[in-house]
């Protein structure tokens, strides 16, 4: 906010078009925004932390198709006494890992030519037949 040093708040803000309460507060801490952020932990414990690396990579390494219900289901059955909280974070690892270390993927460049579309043509002329 350069206009402050001539400009109070409300019209230095109106001038490089923000709102007088974000001029205040740009004035009251001239840091950036990604300086004044705190990186955010969990929230809550892993409960993935000692079986994901153990069990579900091995499960994965010998079965790439598995599906992570199935391997939900598995670890449900394997430790019953456990919580695993939500399948979504089951999936996500999974996904995460399968993108980093799983099988690669076939690339089709499909090629549909309607009838049509595309005329082409290298100029003979066909009078004569």
């Amino acid at each position: 906010m350069t206009h402050r040093r001539n400009d109070p708040v409300a019209l230095a803000a109106a001038k490089a078009g923000f709102s007088p309460a974000t001029g205040y507060r740009v004035l009251q801490d001239a840091r950036l925004p990604s300086q004044r952020q705190a990186p955010r932990g969990r929230r809550r414990p892993d409960p993935l932390s000692g079986i994901f690396e153990e069990v579900v990579v091995p499960m994965l390494e010998a079965a790439p198709g598995l599906r992570p219900v199935a391997i939900f289901e598995e670890l449900r059955r394997r430790y019953p006494d456990t919580e695993f909280g939500s399948r979504r974070t089951l999936e996500r690892r999974i996904r995460d890992w399968r993108a980093l270390n799983g099988q690669d993927r076939e690339v089709i460049f499909r090629q549909v030519h309607e009838p049509g579309r595309l005329g082409m043509s290298d100029f003979t002329c066909m009078n004569d037949l």
